[in-house]
């Protein structure tokens, strides 16, 4: 049996700013056994989250399964405190990259 993995929200789409950082995501969150329906998080907003031990992946919601994600990679914070860069897969760099997310 394939074990499924835990998390606490799915970004489903990205905006950035000109600087490269992000502005805001579409997402859904965990809300005990449910999902929420699609949420705009601002940047400041999904780094608390991140902060705060909030386990957010890449991914879609499937078509009528309200519970079920297709999910990828991992969304993690690197680098110092005041100047962290929110990333997923295997981007490096200076600025906020999530691979794979449609860009609005």
């Amino acid at each position: 049996m394939i074990k499924k993995k835990k998390f606490d929200g799915v970004i489903e789409a990205v905006h950035y700013a000109p600087n490269g950082q992000i502005e805001w995501v579409r997402a859904y969150e965990r809300k005990g056994f449910v999902f929420t329906d699609w949420l705009k998080l601002d940047r400041p907003t999904l780094v608390d989250r991140l902060r705060d031990g909030a386990r957010f992946y890449i991914g879609q919601r499937k078509a009528y399964l309200g519970n079920d994600f297709d999910i990828a990679e991992a969304v993690r914070l690197e680098g110092e405190e005041d100047s962290e860069i929110v990333v997923a897969g295997e981007a490096k760099g200076e600025q906020d990259h999530l691979e794979g997310v449609p860009i609005f």
